[in-house]
């Protein structure tokens, strides 16, 4: 029913991710301040997509990909 990504990026790299956010809009939860879910726009955002919507999972594809070329 709901979609949601989750992104991965280089360590240290907030204050460059930050300057790619164009707006944000908190959605749900709102009580709980900067942990609210948000909806964000972005342009150019140098990041990873790590799960998507399609239930894709890069970290567990990198490991089979692995375990079938050792």
């Amino acid at each position: 029913e709901y979609g949601g990504i989750y992104f991965g990026a280089t360590g240290g790299a907030g204050a460059l991710l930050g300057k790619k956010i164009k707006s944000a809009e908190v959605i749900a939860y709102p009580e709980l301040g900067p942990e609210a879910v948000r909806r964000i726009e972005v342009e150019e955002f140098p990041v990873t997509v790590i799960n998507d919507t399609y239930g894709n999972d890069l970290y567990q594809m990198g490991r089979e990909m692995y375990e079938v070329h050792a």
